[in-house]
């Protein structure tokens, strides 16, 4: 697999990015092209912004597999280099286990000495500006609704600056919670071992118990005047049991490199020693041993980065490729419903454990072959939809019959290709999810209301609140 240069990585949340909770396609996965920037690091970095571009591309550090933010991406204006045992905020908070990390953070469990108790630390790059937009939702959060806030997003309970080697980084204090709806499936006791065939996939009453809290929680946000922008499983948190009364070496990560734990040492190409990064990268470790799931349990929406203001939308949202509306994808409007479109994706995804529309990552045909995907899911694209695609004719003749589903067209000399057009209800049955026929029926019809290419058509969160099938839930 190719190495991807820092400034290649697609914006995430600071947990992982979307991924689909089944892994399986639905249908032949087309090829997946990697687009590196040239924006790179030089051999030796300088030691403040702006960064050098070297030619031809070269790296800093050997290369590593672990599975966790890229070395490559500690420089100035970038992550903070953390180690387990570091301090923070004049002691007060002590890390002692890895979360999670994304594009612009790493999120640590740390103990906070003064109150005595867990939270999480979300230490942002040091060249953030979207922060600013971040801490002015959640201050309006707790200014104007804070207990119902509470009940629904994750709660900030500080914050303080930290100056380090690659600059100066906002530090966001958390409360602490589980892992995230996509990690915590991996978790459930029912799928270990792991056999092939298996279908790793949330039970019913799992699965509609997240629905419901999570457009529970878009509901608060959308009346309170807020879009979440990145609303997918990888921000929707499980909560803990009482975990405060733990002792700390409990829960403490091991520096062990044998144990997969952490990475091997980070080694530079050159030999010389680097101040800018860590002296070892930590595997991100979720607390899914402390989450409740068994009975009832409490799933809030977390990392407001992506979130924005009705009233303000933002140029270009965050949302996971695909879960981005049609008119986002051809004309980038933001409006109201963006977050609907990603529920209605969810609602077929989490039901189902595959994702309803599967999008490749690089090569610029991204958004081509999600539209595909779209035509023959949903049906055709209406008239000032399509003529927004720059591209429909590698794939539609004029009179807008299809003819290739190759996505970049067809290259000289060879067949067009055409794949199945499966209809949703159609994958949805395939699927074969956990329902009996009529409730099956329900959910498709569901899925439908509000997947409707026109913004206008699609239900609101409390709506959908309203709807028998929503409403029948228990949570």
């Amino acid at each position: 697999m190719p190495r991807v240069p820092p400034h290649a990585i697609l914006h995430h949340s600071y947990h992982l990015p979307h991924t689909p909770i089944l892994s399986t396609p639905t249908r032949p996965p087309r090829t997946v092209h990697f687009c590196l920037s040239t924006a790179t690091m030089s051999a030796s970095p300088p030691p403040s912004p702006p960064l050098k571009v070297p030619k031809p591309m070269e790296w800093r550090f050997k290369y590593m597999t672990t599975p966790c933010e890229c070395v490559e991406d500690y420089f100035p204006g970038s992550y903070h280099p953390v180690h387990l045992g570091d301090v923070f905020n004049n002691g007060q908070y002590e890390v002692i286990r890895k979360l999670g990390e994304g594009s612009f953070s790493t999120v640590w469990l740390a103990r906070d000495q003064k109150n005595d108790r867990y939270v999480a630390l979300k230490i942002l790059v040091s060249d953030n500006k979207a922060s600013t937009a971040e801490l002015q939702i959640l201050h309006h959060i707790n200014n104007v609704a804070a207990t119902d806030g509470a009940r629904h997003i994750t709660q900030l309970l500080g914050e303080f600056e930290h100056h380090g080697p690659n600059g100066t980084h906002k530090c966001l204090v958390f409360e602490l919670m589980g892992p995230n709806v996509n990690v915590m499936v991996e978790e459930l006791p029912q799928f270990k071992p792991r056999k092939w065939g298996m279908k790793v996939r949330y039970p019913p009453r799992m699965a509609k118990s997240i629905l419901k809290q999570t457009l529970q929680a878009l509901a608060f946000l959308h009346e309170n005047g807020i879009a979440h922008g990145d609303f997918q499983p990888g921000n929707m948190l499980f909560s803990l049991g009482n975990i405060d009364a733990t002792p700390a070496n409990d829960l403490r990560q091991e520096e062990d490199e044998q144990g997969e734990s952490i990475s091997p040492a980070v080694q530079r190409l050159d030999g010389k020693q680097d101040k800018w990064a860590p002296r070892y990268l930590c595997v991100a470790q979720p607390l899914a041993a402390y989450t409740k799931y068994e009975e009832s349990f409490k799933i809030k929406l977390s990392d407001m980065g992506g979130a924005y203001f009705l009233a303000d939308p933002p140029a270009a949202p965050v949302t996971p490729r695909g879960l981005r509306a049609p008119e986002l994808i051809l004309t980038g409007a933001v409006n109201k419903t963006l977050d609907i479109w990603s529920f209605g994706c969810l609602v077929f995804e989490l039901l189902t454990g595959r994702p309803l529309f599967c999008v490749p990552g690089g090569g610029g045909s991204e958004d081509d072959s999600h539209l595909l995907s779209l035509t023959a899911e949903l049906g055709p694209l209406p008239d000032e939809l399509f003529k927004q695609w720059k591209t429909s004719s590698l794939y539609f003749t004029p009179e807008r019959k299809l003819f290739n589903c190759s996505t970049e067209g067809v290259p000289e000399g060879e067949e067009p290709l055409m794949l199945d057009q499966t209809s949703m209800e159609d994958m949805f049955d395939e699927a074969a999810p956990d329902l009996d026929e009529d409730e099956a029926r329900t959910v498709k019809a569901l899925v439908r209301r509000i997947l409707q290419y026109d913004p206008a058509k699609r239900p609101s969160a409390a709506e959908l609140l309203a709807d028998p099938w929503i409403r029948g839930i228990e949570v």
